[in-house]
């Protein structure tokens, strides 16, 4: 794995998978993404004034927050987000947020528009699951 970093970030190249991800922050305070390879290449150019603005343009998989502002609370946006970003440091803080509420966030905020189609794609696997699990004890009641 190949790594940047900076101020309050890291950002990863993993050549096995051809996958680039980026943590701003760190443990309870902090965000991971999928960035792009334009992301990466640029991130740490000396005229990219703000490289945390680079990297939200990614989509993000996973946000844990404990900023004493109110009780600390995890957003797990990606479920495969430790596949996707093995080398984290991320700390799930407080109360993780349930698929139903986090799927209704993504649908209207459009920060989270990247994570729209993964989201719909996970929700929908969701309820064939649960779908198939009512037919299976249907059939056991008869």
């Amino acid at each position: 794995m190949e790594f940047k970093e900076g101020s309050g970030w890291k950002c990863c190249y993993d050549p096995e998978t051809g996958r680039y991800t980026a943590q701003l922050g760190a443990g309870v305070n902090c965000s991971l993404y999928e960035i792009t390879k334009e992301i990466y290449d640029h991130v740490d150019d000396p005229e990219v004034e703000w490289p945390a603005r680079l990297i939200s343009d990614g989509r993000r998989l996973f946000m844990s927050v404990n900023d004493r502002c109110g009780p600390p609370y995890t957003i797990v946006f990606d479920s495969d987000y430790e596949k996707l970003c093995p080398w984290n440091d991320a700390a799930v803080s407080g109360r993780t947020w349930d698929d139903d509420f986090t799927d209704a966030v993504v649908e209207v905020m459009a920060s989270e528009k990247n994570n729209r189609e993964q989201r719909r794609a996970k929700r929908a696997e969701r309820e064939a699951k649960a779908e198939q699990s009512k037919k299976t004890k249907s059939r056991k009641k008869d």
